[in-house]
């Protein structure tokens, strides 16, 4: 049974407005002006509120706008009652995130209508947000656990052969063994860094101030930083005559530690996944205050279907190829660009070409 809170301060309204809603088998919780509203609000969290817009102590707007910061209602539906429905008094409201308008006098058809819009998506959202939760507890379940797994093993097998062996062994082959030691520790290192930083940006996500200090920064001269990332990734896969650059020189508001995590993650990407003998391009171009950062590959590619569900421990055809990394990659970069106030695209056809492009604050 839905609970719905009514915030109204003309009794006779407010026990219409119960009357018909508690036919409906609605529960419902009442309050005669802003200040009880909110108290009720916090305390029992009802499926949706029904709020007069004009009230004495807090009016309807001041009730939305603290509704909307606190994280127990911050998504809760609301439904504004008002005498009057100006665009300016609408655009108001929405900005606030109001969710509906219901005009005095209203018919009992257009309250059930909209109570019912409302919860419908309400629970449309929690739908589609436990099958995101499952998905990601599934993808944590399978994923972390293996790719936690297989560099300690890679570590811990090498060490017991040198333990055993070391003595019989030439040099050449523990000098293989320290090797297979140190690609699998840096393996774990680079899971367990990128563990961290989606973490820190999540939580620091929820704290304003904390989010504009960690994001702070600038960059005077993007040619020089990109090309210089790019170049060691290229000689890395021994593939140098494959990276064509097209740098145009901007500056933006990014943090250069974040910048380089951006671009380091999607230029091995388009290496790792993508064949020797065919080009990886980065350019860039501006397009209205944000320059858009370009990085295609003619390789794996991904489904529509995997570019939608992007997010953290996501892995694609791990049944067919062999990832390393957890999927929290690309997760960094989109939330990274996120919280720049920019985005992350993905333009893929599989097994043909792919072209991520990410927009950054450009500086004025």
């Amino acid at each position: 049974m839905a609970q719905i809170l009514i915030i109204e301060d003309e009794d006779i309204l407010r026990e219409i407005i119960k009357e018909i809603l508690t036919a409906e088998n609605y529960q419902i919780f009442e309050a005669e002006n802003g200040k009880q509203g909110l108290e009720i609000a916090f305390v029992n969290l009802p499926d949706l509120i029904i709020c007069d817009v004009m009230m004495p102590e807090i009016d309807g707007y001041g009730v939305l706008a603290q509704l909307r910061q606190n994280k127990s209602t911050t998504t809760t539906p609301f439904i504004f009652l008002t005498a009057k429905a100006s665009k300016s008094d609408q655009r108001q409201g929405m900005n606030l995130g109001a969710d509906d308008y219901l005009t005095k006098p209203f018919t009992r058809k257009e309250l059930l209508s909209s109570v019912s819009t409302r919860l419908g998506k309400k629970k449309a959202f929690e739908e589609e947000s436990q099958i995101c939760l499952e998905t990601l507890r599934n993808n944590l379940t399978r994923s972390l656990p293996h790719e936690l797994r297989t560099p300690l093993n890679g570590i811990m097998g090498s060490a017991d052969l040198l333990r055993q062996y070391a003595d019989s062994m030439d040099r050449e082959e523990i000098k293989e063994l320290g090797e297979m030691i140190k690609n699998s520790g840096q393996r774990l290192y680079n899971l367990i860094q990128k563990f961290l930083i989606y973490s820190k940006l999540e939580i620091t996500a929820k704290n304003p101030q904390q989010l504009e200090k960690l994001l702070k920064g600038e960059i005077n001269n993007l040619e020089v930083s990109i090309t210089k990332i790019a170049v060691e990734i290229a000689e890395t896969y021994h593939r140098s005559n494959d990276l064509i650059l097209n740098i145009n020189n901007f500056k933006i508001q990014v943090s250069e530690n974040w910048l380089i995590i951006i671009i380091k993650e999607l230029v091995e990407n388009a290496f790792k996944y993508s064949s020797a003998g065919t080009k990886v391009i980065i350019s860039n171009q501006i397009s209205e205050n944000n320059c858009i950062l370009l990085i295609s590959n003619h390789g794996r590619g991904m489904t529509v279907e995997q570019i939608k569900n992007i997010g953290a421990y996501m892995q694609f055809g791990r049944e067919i190829y062999e990832q390393q990394g957890a999927g929290l990659g690309l997760s960094i970069c989109k939330r990274l660009a996120e919280l720049y106030g920019g985005e992350l695209n993905i333009n893929s056809i599989p097994d043909e070409k792919t072209i991520v492009m990410v927009s950054l604050p450009i500086t004025h």
